[in-house]
């Protein structure tokens, strides 16, 4: 018997390969049960429901918001998820249960989505019944990769429990700690293995906060109310010291230890081990998070705690984003107003606009946002406050460690850019020294990644 309890989250590129989920997570190690795996739904099957992630191309949700043909959309997506259990019948599921399951599932969407729509036409309700509907699709990519592993597992002969987070089939009104509480109330978990839908039903409604992290956050809730020895997320590849398609598979390796300050610090580029909403909980409750690579079982991955700190003063991670866009304000009132950065951020705070980096001079302020936040309105208002505002398209490349407490690195690192011939446009380092950030021109982003890794790799 497994006297360790684990809840793991495996992401939807991991669940593709379903053989290697099988057989390097299920079957890996001494013991299969007393585990809780949360799954994400199939790759690219979130995207036909809601929008492509990257490219943003429509899914069945915008043909809904926008009253288009919905129902045609969401046909086409059960012609795939049907396409995918023959993917895996192999594996032992039976594909003619699994179908119609399939079947009874979308009957019963279309009949939400076709209530959601009346409420949409007669102009009384318009946000909530958009986010309901956005909730209802996402389930379903959940609930298909969930009943496909549980079916596949149980036909293996174990004591696999499908947990059907979505609560089609249960209309009570719970928050999700409360649904999460009542799934798992009655299950013996040392003798099962726990098949999670990512996606979690609640009054609060997951995506609302959320939105396409909802997997970690169900993953990261579930961890927090039933206290294991471990949580571990299995990705597609290692958390490494620099991006391997950058630097090259022979210049990185996999980062054995670190804490979730930089895990923080790496949502913030956009390289996320975990959402950073879905660290918190985890974080407070001091429960250790595993980043394992799917394709290498025997390989320990990366562990976050909420202490570790570097015995060695060093760089952990050199990371960063091309995806950045640089915005100077320049006043020249602003020398001993008090106030001006105030303004400032109340404009951004007025557009929702976040940022990752900013700096002050006497009578400029910079400031680093991702360029999908941008917002033409943003720069009208500041514009009608401050005699000069800018733009530039602009990267963003970061020394990242829980100690880089060390004289000389940011010298190194500066001569290092140098070398290579790359301007630095602006640069940042707080006071606990765990980030060390670089605004660099946008085509030089890879060169002064490989220039970083070369002198402190």
């Amino acid at each position: 018997m497994n006297t360790r309890l684990t809840v793991e989250k495996i992401g939807g590129t991991s669940m593709s390969a379903l053989s290697d989920v099988i057989e390097n997570i299920v079957f890996y190690g001494d013991s299969p049960y007393n585990r809780i795996l949360v799954v994400s739904a199939f790759s690219g099957v979130t995207n036909f429901l809601l929008e492509n992630k990257k490219t943003k191309a429509p899914g069945v949700y915008h043909r809904f918001a926008k009253g288009e043909d919905y129902r045609t959309a969401l046909n086409e997506v059960s012609v795939e998820l049907k396409r995918l259990n023959e993917v895996y019948a192999p594996l032992g599921l039976d594909v003619a249960v699994a179908n119609d399951k399939i079947d009874q599932h979308m009957a019963k969407a279309i009949i939400y989505l076709d209530s959601a729509s009346t409420m949409l036409a007669s102009g009384y309700l318009n946000e909530g019944v958009l986010l309901a509907a956005r909730e209802i699709l996402a389930s379903i990519g959940e609930t298909h990769s969930a009943m496909v592993l549980a079916a596949i597992l149980q036909s293996k002969s174990l004591n696999a429990v499908l947990v059907d987070m979505a609560g089609f089939d249960d209309s009570r009104a719970m928050t999700i700690d409360e649904r999460i509480q009542d799934a798992f109330a009655k299950i013996d978990l040392p003798n099962s293995i726990c098949i999670v839908t990512g996606y979690a039903k609640g009054t609060e409604g997951i995506m609302r906060e959320f939105d396409r992290g909802y997997s970690e956050v169900t993953f990261s809730k579930i961890a927090s109310i039933l206290k294991p020895d471990e949580a571990i997320i299995h990705k597609e590849y290692h958390l490494s010291t620099a991006d391997p398609n950058i630097v090259g598979i022979d210049n990185v390796h996999p980062v054995g230890n670190t804490n979730y300050d930089i895990a923080d610090q790496l949502a913030d580029v956009g390289m996320e081990a975990i959402h950073p909403k879905a660290a918190k909980p985890l974080e407070m409750a001091g429960i250790h998070l595993r980043i394992k690579n799917t394709f290498e079982p025997a390989h320990p991955g990366t562990l976050i705690t909420r202490q570790y700190v570097s015995q060695l003063k060093r760089v952990e991670v050199i990371t960063g984003t091309d995806k950045q866009l640089l915005i100077d304000i320049y006043d020249p009132l602003m020398t001993g107003n008090v106030g001006s950065d105030l303004i400032i951020m109340e404009i951004f705070a007025a557009h929702q606009v976040s940022y990752t980096f900013k700096s002050t001079s006497a009578n400029s302020i910079s400031i680093v946002i991702w360029e999908n936040d941008f917002k033409e309105g943003l720069i009208t208002d500041l514009k009608a406050k401050f005699e000069r505002v800018s733009q530039q398209a602009v990267s963003m490349v970061c020394l990242l460690g829980t100690n880089m407490d060390q004289p000389g690195l940011l010298a190194k690192s500066t001569a290092a850019l140098a070398r290579d011939e790359i301007n630095i446009l602006a640069a940042g380092l707080a006071y606990g020294r765990v980030n060390i950030q670089f605004v660099v021109p946008r085509d030089q982003f890879k060169a002064s990644i490989i220039a970083l890794n070369k002198a402190l790799g």
